[in-house]
C-alpha cells in the first residue's frame, strides 16, 4: 500500500513537471511572431506615399516653362504673313506730300487687324516700312519726303494696333522706282510707302 501510494505520487510530481514545461515552451513561442507583423507593415506603408508625391510635383513645373513664344513664327505662319503683306496694297500719296489720304489709308487697313494679331504673339518679328518718291526733286529732299511718308504710315499701323518697337523705317527716296516713264501716272506709282518683313 505504501508502495502504491509513493508511485502515485511520483507519477503526479512527474506529470505536473512536464506539463509546466510545456506551458512554458507555448509562452515562449508566442513572443517572435507577434514583433514580426508590426514590421512589416510600417515598411511597407512608408516610403510609396512619399516617392509618388514628388515625381507628381515637379513633372508639371518644366512644361510650363517651355510654351513661351518669343522666336521668330514657324514656316506655316510666316507664309501666312507673307501672304497678308503681298495683299496689302502700297499707300500712295499726293505730289510734294506725306499726308495719308482716305484710299491709303484705306489700304493699310486691308488686312492690318489679323497681321497685328500675328505678329503681336512674336515680338522678335518686325516689319520695314519703305518711302518712296516720283524721280523729280533733288535726292536729299527725296530722301527726306520718303522718311516723311514711311513715318506717316508707322503712325498709322500702330493705332491699329501693331506695336511701335516692330516697326522700323527706311527711305529710298526716288531710288528704288517702281515704274521709269516721264509721265504723272508713272510718278504716281513711285509716291508711296511699301511693307516688307524685317530681314533677320
Amino acid at each position: 500500500m505504501k508502495n502504491t501510494l509513493a508511485v502515485a505520487i511520483l507519477g503526479l510530481a512527474t506529470m505536473t513537471f512536464f506539463g509546466s514545461g510545456c506551458a512554458k515552451k507555448k509562452v515562449a513561442a508566442t513572443p517572435p511572431s507577434t514583433p514580426a507583423a508590426p514590421q512589416q507593415t510600417t515598411t511597407a506603408s512608408t516610403p510609396p506615399p512619399s516617392r509618388p508625391a514628388e515625381t507628381a510635383t515637379t513633372t508639371p513645373t518644366p512644361a510650363n516653362t517651355n510654351n513661351t513664344n518669343t522666336g521668330r513664327p514657324d514656316a506655316q505662319t510666316q507664309a501666312r504673313i507673307e501672304t497678308l503683306l503681298s495683299r496689302i496694297e502700297d499707300a500712295y500719296f499726293d505730289y510734294d506730300k506725306h499726308t495719308l489720304r482716305p484710299d491709303a489709308m484705306k489700304a493699310l487697313d486691308a488686312d492690318a487687324t489679323e497681321l497685328r494679331d500675328i505678329i503681336s504673339q512674336y515680338p522678335n518679328y518686325k516689319l520695314t516700312i519703305e518711302g518712296h518718291c516720283d524721280e523729280r526733286g533733288s535726292e536729299a529732299y527725296n530722301l527726306a519726303l520718303g522718311d516723311a511718308r514711311a513715318k506717316a504710315a508707322k503712325d498709322y499701323l500702330s493705332k491699329v494696333g501693331i506695336t511701335e518697337n516692330q516697326l522700323s523705317i527706311v527711305s529710298y527716296g526716288k531710288d528704288k522706282p517702281a515704274c521709269d516713264e516721264h509721265d504723272e501716272a508713272c510718278w504716281q506709282k513711285n509716291r508711296r510707302i511699301h511693307i516688307v518683313a524685317s530681314a533677320k
